[in-house]
Protein backbone atom coordinates (compact mmCIF):
# COMPACT_ATOMS: atom_id res chain seq x y z
CA UNK A 1 0.00 0.00 0.00
CA UNK A 2 1.05 3.42 -0.75
CA UNK A 3 1.72 6.62 1.99
CA UNK A 4 -0.56 8.99 0.07
CA UNK A 5 -1.87 9.37 -3.13
CA UNK A 6 -2.62 12.82 -4.81
CA UNK A 7 -5.76 12.78 -7.16
CA UNK A 8 -7.55 15.05 -9.39
CA UNK A 9 -4.76 17.07 -10.63
CA UNK A 10 -3.67 18.12 -14.09
CA UNK A 11 0.00 16.96 -13.79
CA UNK A 12 3.13 18.63 -15.71
CA UNK A 13 5.61 16.12 -15.92
CA UNK A 14 8.63 18.09 -17.22
CA UNK A 15 9.84 14.94 -18.93
CA UNK A 16 12.17 15.94 -21.33
CA UNK A 17 12.00 19.44 -21.16
CA UNK A 18 7.95 19.45 -22.06
CA UNK A 19 5.16 19.99 -20.12
CA UNK A 20 4.27 15.98 -20.61
CA UNK A 21 0.68 17.21 -19.46
CA UNK A 22 -1.12 14.51 -17.68
CA UNK A 23 -4.78 16.12 -17.34
CA UNK A 24 -7.07 14.49 -14.57
CA UNK A 25 -4.01 12.93 -13.32
CA UNK A 26 -2.97 10.73 -10.29
CA UNK A 27 0.47 10.71 -8.38
CA UNK A 28 0.93 8.06 -5.52
CA UNK A 29 4.21 8.62 -3.09
CA UNK A 30 6.30 5.71 -1.14
CA UNK A 31 8.73 6.44 1.67
CA UNK A 32 8.96 9.96 0.27
CA UNK A 33 9.49 9.02 -3.68
CA UNK A 34 7.33 8.63 -6.38
CA UNK A 35 5.57 5.50 -6.40
CA UNK A 36 3.00 5.88 -9.34
CA UNK A 37 2.77 8.88 -11.92
CA UNK A 38 -0.04 8.75 -14.57
CA UNK A 39 -4.15 9.55 -15.38
CA UNK A 40 -6.54 8.69 -12.66
CA UNK A 41 -8.26 6.07 -14.84
CA UNK A 42 -5.49 3.89 -15.28
CA UNK A 43 -4.84 3.20 -11.63
CA UNK A 44 -4.66 -0.12 -10.46
CA UNK A 45 -7.53 -0.06 -8.23
CA UNK A 46 -9.88 2.39 -5.84
CA UNK A 47 -7.53 4.99 -4.52
CA UNK A 48 -8.47 4.47 -0.58
CA UNK A 49 -7.55 0.83 -1.05
CA UNK A 50 -4.35 1.60 -2.74
CA UNK A 51 -2.92 4.20 -0.43
CA UNK A 52 -2.98 4.37 3.59
CA UNK A 53 -4.16 8.74 2.81
CA UNK A 54 -5.99 10.20 -0.34
CA UNK A 55 -5.52 13.74 -0.92
CA UNK A 56 -7.91 15.97 -3.34
CA UNK A 57 -6.38 18.51 -5.57
CA UNK A 58 -9.44 19.69 -6.68
CA UNK A 59 -8.01 20.49 -10.45
CA UNK A 60 -4.97 22.24 -9.28
CA UNK A 61 -1.27 21.90 -11.52
CA UNK A 62 1.07 19.81 -10.08
CA UNK A 63 4.75 20.57 -11.32
CA UNK A 64 8.15 19.19 -9.83
CA UNK A 65 9.36 21.40 -6.89
CA UNK A 66 11.37 24.13 -8.74
CA UNK A 67 14.98 24.76 -8.21
CA UNK A 68 17.41 27.77 -7.91
CA UNK A 69 20.33 27.01 -9.26
CA UNK A 70 22.53 30.05 -9.02
CA UNK A 71 22.21 32.19 -5.52
CA UNK A 72 24.47 34.16 -2.82
CA UNK A 73 21.54 33.32 -0.67
CA UNK A 74 24.05 34.24 2.81
CA UNK A 75 25.60 37.41 3.56
CA UNK A 76 25.79 40.61 5.73
CA UNK A 77 24.88 44.35 3.97
CA UNK A 78 23.39 45.29 1.08
CA UNK A 79 23.41 47.17 -2.09
CA UNK A 80 21.19 49.53 -1.48
CA UNK A 81 23.00 52.54 -1.55
CA UNK A 82 25.06 51.74 -4.07
CA UNK A 83 21.85 51.02 -6.58
CA UNK A 84 20.63 54.58 -5.09
CA UNK A 85 24.05 56.47 -5.93
CA UNK A 86 24.30 55.13 -8.99
CA UNK A 87 21.13 56.06 -10.44
CA UNK A 88 21.58 59.61 -8.99
CA UNK A 89 25.04 59.24 -11.40
CA UNK A 90 27.83 58.84 -9.09
CA UNK A 91 30.73 56.57 -10.09
CA UNK A 92 32.67 53.43 -8.84
CA UNK A 93 34.84 55.16 -7.38
CA UNK A 94 32.26 58.00 -5.77
CA UNK A 95 30.37 54.99 -4.41
CA UNK A 96 33.36 53.35 -2.85
CA UNK A 97 34.30 56.83 -1.21
CA UNK A 98 31.16 56.83 0.32
CA UNK A 99 31.43 53.13 1.81
CA UNK A 100 29.16 51.47 -0.37
CA UNK A 101 30.60 48.94 -2.36
CA UNK A 102 31.39 45.27 -3.10
CA UNK A 103 34.33 45.91 0.16
CA UNK A 104 31.13 47.48 2.41
CA UNK A 105 29.35 43.94 1.94
CA UNK A 106 32.15 41.67 2.33
CA UNK A 107 33.52 43.69 5.51
CA UNK A 108 29.80 43.38 6.84
CA UNK A 109 29.78 39.65 6.09
CA UNK A 110 33.14 38.83 7.59
CA UNK A 111 31.74 40.74 10.77
CA UNK A 112 28.45 38.97 10.80
CA UNK A 113 28.18 35.60 13.17
CA UNK A 114 26.98 32.80 11.73
CA UNK A 115 23.70 33.23 13.83
CA UNK A 116 22.58 36.92 12.10
CA UNK A 117 23.49 35.08 8.74
CA UNK A 118 21.39 31.83 9.46
CA UNK A 119 18.66 35.03 10.43
CA UNK A 120 19.17 37.33 7.13
CA UNK A 121 19.30 34.46 4.90
CA UNK A 122 16.65 32.93 6.23
CA UNK A 123 14.15 35.29 5.25
CA UNK A 124 15.24 35.70 1.89
CA UNK A 125 14.91 31.89 1.44
CA UNK A 126 11.09 31.86 2.84
CA UNK A 127 10.41 33.84 -0.04
CA UNK A 128 12.02 31.64 -2.49
CA UNK A 129 10.30 28.37 -0.41
CA UNK A 130 6.66 30.05 -0.22
CA UNK A 131 6.96 30.04 -4.81
CA UNK A 132 7.40 26.15 -4.70
CA UNK A 133 11.33 26.22 -4.59
CA UNK A 134 12.57 22.89 -2.81
CA UNK A 135 16.34 22.38 -4.16
CA UNK A 136 19.22 25.64 -4.74
CA UNK A 137 22.48 26.16 -4.77
CA UNK A 138 24.45 28.52 -2.47
CA UNK A 139 27.58 29.45 -2.92
CA UNK A 140 29.90 31.75 -1.16
CA UNK A 141 31.62 34.66 -2.42
CA UNK A 142 31.53 37.26 0.08
CA UNK A 143 33.36 35.63 2.67
CA UNK A 144 37.02 37.40 2.13
CA UNK A 145 39.24 35.34 3.22
CA UNK A 146 39.66 31.03 4.28
CA UNK A 147 37.25 31.86 7.81
CA UNK A 148 35.02 34.03 6.14
CA UNK A 149 34.21 31.51 3.01
CA UNK A 150 34.07 28.33 5.61
CA UNK A 151 31.44 30.55 7.03
CA UNK A 152 29.39 30.82 4.65
CA UNK A 153 29.51 27.49 3.27
CA UNK A 154 28.54 26.11 6.87
CA UNK A 155 25.59 28.40 7.05
CA UNK A 156 24.37 27.23 3.64
CA UNK A 157 24.75 23.56 5.08
CA UNK A 158 22.68 24.68 8.22
CA UNK A 159 19.93 26.38 6.58
CA UNK A 160 19.61 23.01 4.60
CA UNK A 161 18.84 21.09 7.46
CA UNK A 162 16.84 23.64 9.37
CA UNK A 163 14.48 24.14 6.13
CA UNK A 164 12.49 21.89 4.08
CA UNK A 165 14.69 22.00 0.84
CA UNK A 166 17.83 20.61 -0.92
CA UNK A 167 20.87 22.58 -0.63
CA UNK A 168 23.93 22.06 -2.54
CA UNK A 169 27.02 24.49 -1.89
CA UNK A 170 29.47 26.34 -4.52
CA UNK A 171 32.74 27.30 -3.46
CA UNK A 172 33.23 30.68 -4.91
CA UNK A 173 36.55 32.73 -3.55
CA UNK A 174 37.37 34.53 -6.70
CA UNK A 175 34.28 36.85 -7.01
CA UNK A 176 36.77 40.11 -6.00
CA UNK A 177 40.40 40.43 -4.70
CA UNK A 178 40.25 40.80 -0.89
CA UNK A 179 41.61 43.81 0.32
CA UNK A 180 44.78 42.56 2.04
CA UNK A 181 46.20 41.12 -0.93
CA UNK A 182 45.42 44.14 -3.08
CA UNK A 183 48.83 44.21 -5.78
CA UNK A 184 48.96 40.30 -4.32
CA UNK A 185 46.68 38.20 -6.32
CA UNK A 186 49.13 35.21 -7.19
CA UNK A 187 49.39 35.10 -3.36
CA UNK A 188 45.87 34.63 -2.94
CA UNK A 189 44.75 32.33 -5.32
CA UNK A 190 47.44 30.06 -4.04
CA UNK A 191 45.77 30.50 -0.47
CA UNK A 192 42.27 29.58 -2.15
CA UNK A 193 44.00 26.55 -4.25
CA UNK A 194 46.27 25.08 -1.54
CA UNK A 195 44.23 25.83 1.50
CA UNK A 196 41.07 27.84 1.37
CA UNK A 197 39.31 25.05 -1.25
CA UNK A 198 40.96 22.13 0.10
CA UNK A 199 39.95 22.66 3.69
CA UNK A 200 36.05 23.40 2.93
CA UNK A 201 36.11 20.33 1.07
CA UNK A 202 37.88 18.42 3.71
CA UNK A 203 34.76 19.40 5.84
CA UNK A 204 32.48 18.35 3.64
CA UNK A 205 30.86 21.76 2.53
CA UNK A 206 31.91 22.10 -0.92
CA UNK A 207 29.88 19.90 -3.78
CA UNK A 208 31.17 22.05 -7.25
CA UNK A 209 33.58 25.19 -7.55
CA UNK A 210 33.20 28.39 -9.09
CA UNK A 211 36.70 28.89 -11.44
CA UNK A 212 35.65 32.45 -12.74
CA UNK A 213 37.42 34.71 -11.76
CA UNK A 214 36.19 37.99 -11.33
CA UNK A 215 37.81 41.51 -11.89
CA UNK A 216 41.12 42.72 -13.32
CA UNK A 217 43.77 41.32 -10.72
CA UNK A 218 43.06 37.84 -11.71
CA UNK A 219 44.32 36.25 -14.92
CA UNK A 220 43.84 33.33 -16.92
CA UNK A 221 46.58 31.78 -15.40
CA UNK A 222 44.85 31.94 -12.36
CA UNK A 223 41.44 30.03 -13.59
CA UNK A 224 44.05 27.75 -14.73
CA UNK A 225 45.15 26.93 -11.62
CA UNK A 226 41.48 26.88 -9.69
CA UNK A 227 40.83 24.34 -12.18
CA UNK A 228 44.15 22.26 -11.43
CA UNK A 229 42.73 22.94 -7.76
CA UNK A 230 39.27 21.80 -8.00
CA UNK A 231 40.41 18.63 -10.41
CA UNK A 232 42.63 17.41 -8.13
CA UNK A 233 39.78 17.07 -5.16
CA UNK A 234 37.22 15.38 -8.09
CA UNK A 235 34.46 18.61 -7.70
CA UNK A 236 32.68 19.42 -10.42
CA UNK A 237 33.65 22.83 -12.34
CA UNK A 238 30.70 25.73 -13.04
CA UNK A 239 32.27 28.76 -14.76
CA UNK A 240 31.29 32.35 -16.24
CA UNK A 241 30.52 32.72 -20.11
CA UNK A 242 32.54 35.44 -20.24
CA UNK A 243 36.40 33.06 -20.27
CA UNK A 244 34.21 30.28 -22.47
CA UNK A 245 35.96 32.73 -25.05
CA UNK A 246 39.51 31.57 -24.28
CA UNK A 247 39.71 28.82 -25.89
CA UNK A 248 43.25 28.02 -23.65
CA UNK A 249 40.85 28.25 -20.75
CA UNK A 250 38.10 25.83 -22.36
CA UNK A 251 40.30 22.94 -23.05
CA UNK A 252 41.29 22.90 -19.80
CA UNK A 253 38.02 23.19 -17.53
CA UNK A 254 35.04 21.66 -18.87
CA UNK A 255 32.12 22.93 -16.79
CA UNK A 256 28.71 21.27 -16.25
CA UNK A 257 27.59 24.85 -16.23
CA UNK A 258 28.41 28.50 -17.97
CA UNK A 259 26.73 30.83 -16.06
CA UNK A 260 24.90 33.65 -17.81
CA UNK A 261 26.23 33.84 -21.21
CA UNK A 262 25.93 37.40 -22.82
CA UNK A 263 28.75 37.05 -24.59
CA UNK A 264 28.89 33.93 -26.53
CA UNK A 265 29.11 33.23 -29.52
CA UNK A 266 28.00 30.45 -32.37
CA UNK A 267 31.43 28.52 -31.60
CA UNK A 268 30.68 28.87 -27.85
CA UNK A 269 27.19 27.11 -28.03
CA UNK A 270 28.43 24.78 -30.35
CA UNK A 271 31.34 23.82 -27.95
CA UNK A 272 29.00 23.85 -24.92
CA UNK A 273 26.32 21.16 -27.05
CA UNK A 274 29.42 19.00 -27.95
CA UNK A 275 30.06 19.12 -24.01
CA UNK A 276 26.88 18.79 -22.35
CA UNK A 277 27.02 21.56 -21.18
CA UNK A 278 23.94 23.78 -19.38
CA UNK A 279 23.28 27.62 -19.66
CA UNK A 280 22.22 29.03 -16.89
CA UNK A 281 20.29 32.26 -17.47
CA UNK A 282 20.07 35.30 -14.85
CA UNK A 283 17.36 37.31 -16.17
CA UNK A 284 17.19 39.32 -12.65
CA UNK A 285 20.61 40.53 -13.02
CA UNK A 286 19.93 41.59 -16.67
CA UNK A 287 17.06 43.65 -15.45
CA UNK A 288 18.58 45.52 -12.76
CA UNK A 289 22.03 46.36 -14.47
CA UNK A 290 19.81 47.37 -17.47
CA UNK A 291 22.44 45.05 -19.55
CA UNK A 292 21.77 45.68 -22.91
CA UNK A 293 22.87 42.47 -24.26
CA UNK A 294 21.34 39.47 -24.02
CA UNK A 295 22.07 35.60 -24.37
CA UNK A 296 22.61 34.13 -27.84
CA UNK A 297 18.94 31.98 -27.19
CA UNK A 298 18.53 31.62 -31.01
CA UNK A 299 22.09 30.05 -30.99
CA UNK A 300 21.14 27.98 -27.69
CA UNK A 301 18.16 26.38 -29.11
CA UNK A 302 19.86 25.87 -32.34
CA UNK A 303 22.71 23.55 -30.81
CA UNK A 304 20.45 22.33 -28.26
CA UNK A 305 22.09 23.46 -25.12
CA UNK A 306 19.75 23.22 -22.56
CA UNK A 307 18.48 26.58 -20.75
CA UNK A 308 17.99 26.67 -16.71
CA UNK A 309 17.32 29.66 -15.13
CA UNK A 310 17.99 30.93 -11.29
CA UNK A 311 17.27 34.07 -9.16
CA UNK A 312 21.42 34.99 -8.98
CA UNK A 313 20.28 36.44 -6.08
CA UNK A 314 22.96 38.57 -4.57
CA UNK A 315 22.86 42.11 -3.28
CA UNK A 316 25.32 43.87 -6.17
CA UNK A 317 23.34 42.57 -9.24
CA UNK A 318 20.38 40.56 -8.96
CA UNK A 319 18.81 41.29 -5.31
CA UNK A 320 15.78 38.98 -6.04
CA UNK A 321 14.22 36.36 -4.15
CA UNK A 322 11.39 35.58 -6.90
CA UNK A 323 12.13 32.28 -9.18
CA UNK A 324 8.85 32.78 -10.39
CA UNK A 325 9.66 36.39 -11.35
CA UNK A 326 12.76 35.11 -13.32
CA UNK A 327 10.10 33.17 -15.31
CA UNK A 328 8.52 36.10 -16.31
CA UNK A 329 11.80 38.15 -17.23
CA UNK A 330 13.51 34.95 -18.87
CA UNK A 331 10.13 35.27 -21.34
CA UNK A 332 9.77 39.01 -21.91
CA UNK A 333 13.53 39.97 -22.07
CA UNK A 334 14.71 36.83 -23.59
CA UNK A 335 11.96 35.63 -25.37
CA UNK A 336 11.89 32.12 -23.93
CA UNK A 337 8.54 30.06 -24.24
CA UNK A 338 6.60 29.49 -20.96
CA UNK A 339 7.88 25.70 -21.39
CA UNK A 340 10.96 26.73 -21.63
CA UNK A 341 11.33 28.75 -18.84
CA UNK A 342 9.52 26.34 -16.82
CA UNK A 343 12.26 23.74 -17.34
CA UNK A 344 15.06 25.96 -16.90
CA UNK A 345 13.41 26.12 -13.32
CA UNK A 346 12.94 22.08 -12.86
CA UNK A 347 14.57 19.71 -15.19
CA UNK A 348 17.31 21.46 -16.58
CA UNK A 349 18.07 23.68 -13.55
CA UNK A 350 18.51 19.76 -11.43
CA UNK A 351 20.99 19.10 -13.83
CA UNK A 352 23.23 21.78 -13.25
CA UNK A 353 23.21 20.74 -9.24
CA UNK A 354 23.68 17.28 -10.30
CA UNK A 355 20.09 16.02 -9.07
CA UNK A 356 18.87 14.44 -12.42
CA UNK A 357 18.66 11.65 -10.91
CA UNK A 358 16.55 12.84 -8.02
CA UNK A 359 14.72 16.00 -8.97
CA UNK A 360 13.33 17.98 -11.87
CA UNK A 361 10.81 15.62 -13.23
CA UNK A 362 7.47 14.23 -11.75
CA UNK A 363 8.80 10.33 -12.51
CA UNK A 364 8.80 6.90 -10.42
CA UNK A 365 11.44 6.69 -8.60
CA UNK A 366 12.25 10.65 -8.20
CA UNK A 367 12.13 12.50 -4.69
CA UNK A 368 8.08 13.55 -3.92
CA UNK A 369 9.22 17.02 -4.12
CA UNK A 370 6.20 18.74 -6.06
CA UNK A 371 3.96 21.81 -5.63
CA UNK A 372 0.28 22.82 -6.05
CA UNK A 373 -0.50 25.81 -8.27
CA UNK A 374 -4.28 27.11 -8.45
CA UNK A 375 -3.81 28.02 -12.35
CA UNK A 376 -5.52 26.96 -15.11
CA UNK A 377 -2.48 26.21 -17.44
CA UNK A 378 1.00 26.30 -16.73
CA UNK A 379 2.22 29.36 -18.87
CA UNK A 380 0.11 30.95 -15.93
CA UNK A 381 3.44 30.50 -14.16
CA UNK A 382 5.61 32.81 -16.62
CA UNK A 383 2.77 35.08 -17.31
CA UNK A 384 1.49 37.17 -14.46
CA UNK A 385 4.12 39.54 -12.79
CA UNK A 386 3.91 39.50 -9.04
CA UNK A 387 0.99 36.97 -8.95
CA UNK A 388 1.92 33.73 -6.34
CA UNK A 389 -0.30 30.54 -7.17
CA UNK A 390 1.23 28.06 -4.88
CA UNK A 391 -0.72 26.71 -2.61
CA UNK A 392 0.95 24.05 -1.45
CA UNK A 393 4.95 22.52 -1.39
CA UNK A 394 5.57 18.93 -0.78
CA UNK A 395 8.89 17.67 -0.02
CA UNK A 396 9.53 13.99 0.28
CA UNK A 397 5.94 13.57 0.79
CA UNK A 398 5.18 15.77 2.84
CA UNK A 399 2.79 18.38 2.48
CA UNK A 400 3.15 21.94 3.61
CA UNK A 401 0.96 24.87 3.03
CA UNK A 402 2.87 27.72 0.94
CA UNK A 403 1.26 30.42 3.52
CA UNK A 404 3.54 28.91 6.16
CA UNK A 405 6.85 30.07 4.43
CA UNK A 406 5.24 33.89 4.25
Amino acid sequence: MWDSIWLDAHLATLRAGKYGSIRRGALAVQQGRIAWVGARADLPGEPERLAREVHACGGRWLTPGLIDCHTQLVHAGSGARAFELRLQGASDAQIAQADADSAAIVRATREASEMELIRSASARLARLLGEGVTAIDIRGGYGGDAAGELKLLRVARLLGESAPLTVKTTFFATQALPPEYRGGADAYIDCVAAQMLPAAAAAGLVDAVDVSCAGAAFTREHAQRLCAAAAALRLPLRRDAAQLVDAGLAAGCAAVSIHHPLALDEAGAQSMAASGTIAVLLPGRSSFLGEPRLPPIDALRRHGVPMALATGCNPESAPATSILLMLNLACTLYRLTPEEALAGVTCHAARVLGLESSHGTLEVGKEADFVLWEIGEPAELAYAMGANPCTGVVKRGELRSAGEFR
